[in-house]
């Protein structure tokens, strides 16, 4: 009876110990990424900025302080936006490069690259 109660609370222990590690890595592999939608939200600025000038130009006038305000919220937003695309431009720069640096022995045309193209050893001196 002693030997079942022991091997009970070790399947037992077992049992808790993989569900605890398995929930765990469900939670943290089950996370949405740390990157939000950057560029929604940068045109959903913009279009907001944009909307809420015309309504203070609407009510309170081409030159009163709301719409001054609200010029200035709409140039901040460009500028973010700007700002996102530039980033957004330099990334697929740096990936492209990764991607010909890893692979340009691998595409077919390193013989347009090799100094000495007819082989025979000399650097291609005639």
């Amino acid at each position: 009876m002693r030997l079942h109660k022991h091997l009970f609370k070790a399947i037992f222990g077992k049992a808790v110990l993989a569900g605890a590690v398995l929930s765990g890595l469900l939670l943290f592999a089950g996370a949405p990424g740390a990157k939000a939608d950057d560029w929604d939200n940068c045109n959903r600025r913009v279009a907001y900025s944009e909307w809420r000038l015309h309504e203070a130009i609407e009510y309170f006038g081409y030159d009163s302080p709301q719409a001054r305000h609200w010029r200035h919220e709409r140039h901040e937003a460009y500028e973010q936006l700007e700002r996102y695309q530039r980033r957004e431009w330099r990334e697929r720069a740096r990936r492209e490069h990764e991607w010909r640096e890893h692979h340009r022995d691998y595409d077919g045309h390193r013989h347009y690259r090799d100094r000495d193209r007819d082989g025979d050893g000399d650097g291609d001196r005639d």
